[in-house]
């Protein structure tokens, strides 16, 4: 199939103090999130100047996107909109529209399936076509590829990496713990995230052999009395701790958190991880240190391109590590319900 463009579909993020608010107020419409949780958050975003690192880092992503496909002979050009802020979705749609472009490949920043993570994204396309009007391009999405070789070998990568910062003689013994966005159980019952999660971090942690690794979740919100997906992260290292006893000298007091959940930095990774997690290891006396997310590494480059051949071939080859199928490129119409 042939398309004219490459479309980023992703979050967002303030990028200044004045943003943080009417950012977050954006996010929340709709949602029962109680004000004071909401002015909690902010804190987080005004702790790193009211700037997440999301827009740069997706920035820095087109960067690489233009020049892989340059390479690739692939002459799409590379357009972004947000879900939530600036450059804001129907924006670039209406954009894309006055160029001309009449369809288009979407990659979404999440490997994974959920509501949240893929089929509220295809909403906001369709909220935007519709806006747009009789002119709008025809969006394609590309698939989840939460077991995709490429990305899977981009985060053994970057584990790697993080345990060569341990000293050599307590790499081995070192604990993994995967962490992703916390859902609420009724969104995660009607969906495979959880199942891609676990399957994503399991592959990882073969190709590093490491035996012991734990998913956990962060950055839950909503009220406390709904029940979301955990353990939370904090209270999983709070539990770790008590497992290991109080001996600061036992060689497996080592935990590599691994944002196997997130393809770039968020808010979530910079303050929930970077900050309050690792404040929550210090104080326990557990030596803690983080992956780095997929960002621009140059197999996940790569694995994009590849992704955006595939579509464009006629082939259906659909390469996936491990025991799951390949996710289907075009959604069944229902699928990843909010569960609300």
């Amino acid at each position: 199939m042939n398309y004219d463009a490459l479309l980023l579909v992703s979050f967002g993020g303030p990028e200044g103090t004045t943003d943080v608010i009417p950012f977050l107020e954006r996010v929340l419409k709709g949602r029962r999130v109680p004000r004071e949780r909401m002015m909690a958050v902010a804190e987080h975003y005004h702790h790193f100047g009211g700037v997440s690192p999301i827009n740069g880092q997706n920035r820095t992503l087109i960067a690489a996107l233009e020049r892989e496909l340059e390479t690739r002979n692939l002459p799409l050009p590379v357009y972004w909109g947000n879900r939530n802020w600036h450059p804001l979705l129907t924006d670039t749609v209406r954009q894309m529209a006055a160029d001309g472009i009449g369809r288009a490949l979407a990659l979404v920043t999440s490997a994974y399936s959920s509501y949240s993570n893929c089929r509220q994204y295809l909403e906001n396309i369709e909220d935007a076509q519709r806006e747009v009007g009789s002119g709008a391009p025809s969006i394609d999405k590309i698939r989840p590829f939460f077991h995709h070789p490429g990305f899977i070998e981009t985060m053994t990568v970057r584990v790697r990496d993080a345990l060569d910062r341990l000293p050599e003689e307590r790499r081995a013994s070192a604990h993994l713990v995967y962490t992703a966005h916390s859902i609420p159980l009724a969104m995660a019952r009607e969906c495979a995230y959880e199942a891609q999660l676990r399957e994503a971090s399991r592959l990882i942690s073969e190709r590093v052999g490491a035996p012991s690794w734990a998913l956990a979740f962060q950055s839950r919100s909503g009220p406390p009395a709904q029940p979301w997906l955990e353990p939370d992260v904090c209270d999983y290292i709070r539990s770790f701790h008590a497992s290991r006893g109080d001996r600061p000298d036992r060689p497996d007091r080592d935990i590599v958190v691994i944002p196997v959940g997130f393809i770039s930095d968020h808010m979530e990774v910079a303050y929930d991880l970077d900050v309050e997690a690792r404040a929550c290891c210090d104080e326990l006396g557990v030596r803690m240190v983080r992956a780095e997310t997929a960002g621009i590494h140059p197999l996940f480059v790569g694995m994009i391109g590849d992704l955006v051949e595939e579509r464009l071939s006629a082939s259906t080859d659909r390469p996936a590590a491990g025991v799951l199928e390949p996710w289907p490129d075009h959604c069944p119409p229902g699928c990843c319900p909010s569960g609300r």
